[in-house]
């Protein structure tokens, strides 16, 4: 079955890192990134991932009633969390899609010390017709 996994970040945590993080807790934190995608590819179970740029680059956009958009940049104001990566996988089962869930939300940060950030965990729906 697929589901979809989305990493958040907090957006001040995410806006900080590159002043708070040292160069190789980043290196650390891509590279256990990278060895999860290379075990997803080498079992079979990676439909895709990506890692995302951050808020600042992204834009919001909502349509208006009379049809035409509201573009603004970056995430809501109050938001406090954003969407950092998502990885499409195709498992065996639930319990699967959680298990790696748990294992993104304990992505090593500062020291190697686990981030605990959110992980969402969507199942493939199936659309009405």
């Amino acid at each position: 079955m697929k589901y979809m996994i989305l990493m958040h970040a907090n957006k001040l945590a995410w806006d900080a890192m590159p002043t708070t993080w040292s160069q190789e807790d980043l290196k650390v934190m891509v590279e256990c990134m990278h060895e999860l995608n290379r075990e997803l590819q080498d079992s079979g179970e990676l439909v895709e991932a990506r890692g995302l740029s951050g808020p600042d680059q992204m834009k919001t956009v909502q349509a208006q009633e009379d049809g035409e958009p509201i573009v603004t940049d970056g995430p809501f104001s109050e938001t406090k969390e954003v969407l950092a990566g998502y990885w499409v996988v195709d498992v065996a089962d639930e319990q699967r899609a959680l298990d790696l869930a748990l294992r993104i939300s304990r992505t090593p940060g500062p020291g190697g010390r686990p981030v605990n950030q959110a992980v969402e965990v969507h199942p493939e729906g199936v659309a009405p017709v």
